[in-house]
């Protein structure tokens, strides 16, 4: 059976329409349910523009239906998958606020890490809500959440979202790499692994401060000796550096 909305029984009027190319002007005539045509005047591979792409931007089923994807719809399907990465590591850690609230704002450091290291926003965006996504998993079998049991556990339950998501074998490949030593940085990284580390031990140190302090000078040598990119290491500065000195100021 064929999705209604592309089935030719259901069109309505106005299914089959006429639009200008972009580069030369010649009227190209598209049907609904096409992508994108070729301009027979100068050959130009044009998007529908009144295609309502809709599910196609994260059904993984999209490619089927609708023959090869545009640049521009596997961008969006790009992007849309990192909304819904965050929605199933919120259904998975439940009524776990403490983790879902860790998982959230180490995405949001990586996403402005990201911007300046010039990483992939899919791959980092994914890896930092499910970087982990093992610990429930370590509790449970090894009655411990140390780092070792994320790191073995947490790649095949992030597998298992992604694979059900349909998203890419090769993003699935480097979220999964990313997961599986996320606290074990090697020799050599990738930019995406240094993104998501950096934004993580952000939010660690962040969270340790709200316990045992440490002194403002040693924080600051921790950041320069620990973090793995420049636009990291800055942005800890003024995320921890930055608060140290307010509550300070507000002290005196």
């Amino acid at each position: 059976m064929r999705c209604p909305g592309q089935d030719s029984r259901y069109w309505k009027p106005g299914a089959v329409y006429d639009v200008a190319c972009a580069k030369c002007g010649n009227s190209i005539e598209f049907f609904k349910d096409e992508p994108t045509r070729r301009c027979k005047k100068c050959g130009h591979k044009m998007v529908n523009p009144k295609m309502d792409f809709g599910c196609a931007a994260y059904c993984k089923y999209a490619e089927q239906c609708l023959g090869d994807l545009p640049p521009e719809l596997i961008a969006q399907k790009k992007d849309l998958l990192k909304d819904r990465v965050a929605i199933e590591m919120k259904h998975f850690f439940r009524q776990d606020f403490k983790r879902i609230g860790h998982a959230t704002k180490v995405a949001r450091y990586a996403e402005q890490i990201v911007r300046e290291e010039k990483g992939d926003v899919a791959i980092v965006l994914t890896a930092a809500y499910l970087h982990d996504i093992g610990i429930k998993e370590a509790e449970a079998r090894c009655q411990s959440t140390g780092a070792k049991y994320q790191e073995e556990l947490g790649p095949p339950i992030a597998r298992e979202i992604l694979t059900k998501l349909g998203a890419a074998p090769e993003l699935i490949e480097e979220v999964c790499y990313i997961i599986g030593h996320h606290h074990h940085p090697r020799p050599e990284e990738t930019t995406n692994f240094k993104i998501v580390y950096d934004a993580d031990l952000i939010v660690n140190l962040e969270e340790n401060q709200q316990g045992q302090k440490v002194p403002r000078e040693k924080l600051g040598a921790m950041i320069e000796k620990n973090f793995l990119t420049a636009a990291g290491r800055e942005l800890a500065r003024k995320a921890l550096l930055a608060t140290e000195v307010t509550e300070s100021t507000e002290k005196n």
